[in-house]
């Protein structure tokens, strides 16, 4: 963000004192309860389920605080059903647009989820939304630190620090008219991005008392020790007007809103289609790209965004926003009228009345341990009456007590009211049932009960949770639509990208050239022109999606479906399941081997070939022998040298038949693989030399407009 000229005083003031009204306004209707049971509803997450006073009280009476979190395994499995509920993107072409680009646009979105690393920012937004009572947000803009021409940078913001509409009546943050993000931020933090001069006027409104107020500005503690500072809701220390003030940090104000403005258009005159020209292009620069494009260059009145920044009376940063819309992108676990709210708000009560049964179980059990004794005055021997109430409850203690007395007693210890343990059972089915998430959701069904049984109930909980699930589709639907936005604006530059394998995300990324300027001045891959629609799938998470193919092609395999081998493997866990699918390919002739697959099965069949020829070889050789045999032995024993001898012969010249058959197979398998090794060799041939006669020419081409301009 540009630093901000100077602004007339009056100006500036007036800006000031608007954007603070604002913000104030937004506070004041609905943000302070919404952080207030945010805190709340993030501390029984994480397990911080009693106040401090209702310690202090139950500590003084000797009683325990238990904390049975069910909340947390609750929101878990939640989580759980998000992590593998992965979103599918695809863009599909509307008016104007083009088949090819919007698979572009497919791979595009890919790559830059990729680089986000969106599936763990999604995650965050998703947590944030269900444990902060309802809100989370992605904030989606260009980032200019990695490459000059901008890449989408995705990152997940602090549901405390977003203030929406307080008029707002829908989900859709294209329906709002101002969106807040605040932050205290120090004096050298301000001054690092908006410059020394700001932070000077700052530090002497500060140090001057002329703030807003307390929530404007956080002061230090004093040095003198005795001043008694008060905090505001937001955490701010304030001092009093008689203390010394050092300044810790200040509060700034950052502000997205929408106003009337006149702003140039790039219109597609055959289809009618129009598209924002970019707010930081001069006019120059416009109405080239619109020439070169084909395009029209009209202008008319908007609503566009404003970007003003300001702390306490001093403005920061005030001008129209580069973006066509606001930044954020919300996510609403459940949105009712414009009030959004989580899944932990209606938990609070049970879980803190199952809390409070608990611990009362625990009083009672303690308690029971050492009742107290009834003991008469002077009748112990040996003890008093404190060692008794010291001692009273260790195992093996013997009594002695006074002849003539009543012997110490036992107080009668209270026993668990009937029906506390109901009341805890109710408690805990109450959270399931609020929630949605039961047992056979949690895992934790009986063992008796059957897996069609358990698929039931997870289903019936599933229907149960999907309104915050199909809230997050919204998200996501908004979240594609703000990414194909900014594609359209910013990507209008030749460059090329590293795109994910959409078949094998393992595999290296290969590159695609967007916005390419051919020497007939068309453009391929434009991704400025065309309206696309973004189709918005919810696909299982890749090992759970390999899990159910894998068992589904081996189920096909067992009732007699020829589901190929290379399938199955590729759905399978093995570390190299690619590779190796693809040997099976070549091994079946579905896929022509590389040249040093070929090279390999060239050499494995000649020493094969060479073992046949030697077995061959020893099987004459044996033949021969037992003919000579059989010529010896024939005057001997004639029943005996017809069968034996000559049945042995007869087996030894099928056996060498058959080899000779293989050999000839093996002959002729090796002079296929050598006329396919030539193909291929005879092919990459051509291609280099068709590459190298398009490149000449290419040049060639480029040196004659070179020497023509």
């Amino acid at each position: 963000m540009a630093k901000q000229t100077n602004i007339p005083p009056a100006k500036e003031e007036e800006i000031t004192r608007n954007q603070w009204e604002r913000y104030e306004r937004a506070r004041d209707n609905g943000h302070l309860e919404y952080v207030h049971m945010a805190k709340v509803c993030d501390e029984y997450y994480q397990g911080d389920q009693w106040a401090d006073e209702d310690i202090a009280a139950l500590e003084a009476e000797g009683r325990p605080a238990l904390t049975i979190n069910t909340i947390l395994p609750t929101v878990n499995t939640i989580l759980g059903e998000q992590s593998t509920r992965r979103a599918d993107i695809q863009f599909k072409p509307r008016r104007g647009g083009d088949e090819d680009v919007a698979q572009t646009l497919t791979k595009l979105y890919m790559q830059i989820a990729d680089n986000n690393k969106l599936d763990w920012v999604e995650q965050q937004v998703f947590a944030d939304g269900l444990i902060m009572d309802g809100r989370g947000f992605f904030d989606v803009r260009m980032d200019f630190s990695d490459h000059v021409e901008g890449e989408v940078r995705i990152t997940s913001k602090d549901p405390l620090d977003i203030l929406i509409d307080p008029d707002a009546k829908d989900s859709d943050p294209k329906t709002w008219n101002e969106v807040f993000e605040t932050k205290w931020m120090t004096l050298d933090e301000i001054e690092e991005l908006y410059g020394k001069d700001k932070a000077n006027r700052l530090l002497f409104v500060a140090e001057n008392g002329m703030s807003f107020g307390p929530d404007s500005v956080e002061y230090q503690e004093t040095r003198y020790g005795d001043t008694e500072n008060s905090d505001d809701f937001f955490g701010a220390s304030t001092a009093n007007d008689d203390e010394y003030r050092t300044v810790k940090s200040l509060r700034v104000v950052e502000r997205q809103h929408k106003k009337l403005s006149r702003t140039d258009f790039f219109v597609d005159p055959n289809t009618g289609d129009q598209r924002q020209a970019p707010e930081a292009w001069s006019d120059a620069k416009a109405k080239k790209f619109a020439k070169q494009a084909g395009l029209s260059l009209v202008s008319k009145v908007i609503k566009k965004v404003r970007w003003t920044v300001t702390c306490d009376q001093v403005v920061l940063h005030d001008g129209w926003s580069p973006y066509n819309d606001f930044t954020i992108v919300p996510f609403f676990c459940y949105f009712r009228r414009g009030r959004p709210f989580g899944v932990i708000r209606n938990l609070l009560s049970p879980q803190e009345q199952l809390n409070k049964i608990a611990s009362q179980e625990l009083h009672i059990v303690n308690t029971t341990a050492n009742s107290g004794w009834m003991v008469e005055s002077g009748s112990l021997v040996g003890m008093t009456a404190d060692d008794l109430e010291e001692h009273g409850a260790e195992t093996g203690l013997v009594l002695e007590y006074a002849r003539g007395t009543n012997p110490p007693q036992k107080i009668q210890a209270n026993q668990i009211p009937t029906g506390l343990d109901r009341i805890a059972q109710k408690a805990a089915l109450n959270i399931k049932t609020i929630s949605g998430v039961n047992d056979s959701m949690l895992g934790t069904d009986s063992a008796e009960v059957s897996g069609v049984a358990i698929q039931a109930k997870q289903n019936r909980g599933a229907i149960m949770i999907q309104v915050p699930l199909d809230n997050l589709r919204k998200t996501r639907q908004y979240l594609a639509e703000k990414i194909l936005n900014l594609v359209q604006t910013f990507y209008n530059e030749q460059r090329i990208i590293q795109v994910t394998n959409d078949e094998d995300p393992l595999k290296p990324r290969e590159p695609m050239v967007i916005n390419e300027m051919t020497p007939e001045g068309e453009i391929v891959n434009n991704l400025t022109i065309g309206e696309y629609d973004v189709v918005v799938a919810t696909a299982p998470a890749r090992d759970s999606f390999d899990e159910v193919q894998f068992a589904e092609a081996i189920s096909l395999r067992q009732v007699g479906v020829a589901v190929p081998d290379d399938a199955i493997v590729e759905y399978s866990h093995l570390a190299k399941k690619a590779e190796l699918a693809k040997r099976l390919r070549v091994l079946t002739g579905q896929e022509p081997p590389t040249p040093e697959q070929a090279e390999a099965q060239a050499q494995q069949q000649q020493i094969q070939m060479q073992m046949l020829q030697l077995e061959i070889a020893k099987l004459e050789a044996e033949g021969k022998k037992l003919q000579s045999e059989a010529a010896l032995n024939i005057a001997k024993v004639q029943d005996i040298a017809e069968v034996g001898p000559q049945m042995r012969a007869s087996e030894l010249q099928a056996k060498m038949q058959m080899n000779q058959e293989q050999l000839g197979l093996r002959r002729e398998l090796s002079s296929e693989t050598n006329t396919i090794r030539q193909s291929q060799s005879e092919t990459s041939a051509a291609t280099k030399i068709a590459t190298t006669a398009m490149q000449q020419a290419k040049s060639a081409a480029n040196n004659r407009n070179d020497r023509s301009s």
